[in-house]
């Protein structure tokens, strides 16, 4: 899978609560829920995401509480993929069974807020296009990149019945 974007960054320990505010918690709606994407630590976010669809952090993205409509609201507002130098193991797992891309790149503090990138997910690498730089990444397990192509744990199931994967 290629994904190429502008994007969108930020630091260090970005907490669940930030990426989608816990007093939204009783919303269902996914696409109501993207509408609350990082507000509280970006207000301007949906707007940004207009022109970049690709989320870059720190180490430790997604740390916080286990719930499920951090990785939602992200993947609802338009993210194609989430690059960090780590993840919260829950939040990792939880963007996979929702279809979202992440991808854990050590050398992240090289892309810059607005660089334009390319993710080659089958080589390894992401390619700041402003600089012609290429970050190696290790590609993902095979099964989780089924899920992610899918659209997520759901859709994967569904089709796991239907054909076998």
């Amino acid at each position: 899978m290629k994904i190429k974007s502008r994007v969108i960054k930020y630091g260090d320990d970005i907490n669940t609560d930030v990426i989608f505010p816990g007093r939204y918690l009783e919303i269902i709606d996914p696409n109501e829920m993207a509408e609350h994407a990082m507000e509280d630590i970006d207000t301007h976010f949906l707007e940004k995401v207009k022109n970049a669809k690709i989320i870059v952090a720190g180490k430790n993205f997604g740390c916080g509480s286990s719930r499920e409509q951090a990785a939602t609201c992200l993947k609802y507002a338009g993210m194609s993929a989430v690059i960090a130098k780590s993840f919260a193991r829950i939040f990792f797992r939880n963007a996979v069974n929702q279809g979202l891309l992440v991808i854990e790149c050590k050398n992240a503090d090289k892309i810059e807020e607005g660089n334009e990138i390319e993710i080659d997910t089958e080589e390894g690498e992401i390619k700041i296009l402003d600089s012609g730089e290429i970050l190696k990444v290790k590609p993902l397990p095979h099964f989780l990149t089924k899920i992610i192509d899918a659209g997520g744990l759901m859709e994967f199931i569904k089709m796991r019945g239907e054909n076998e994967i």
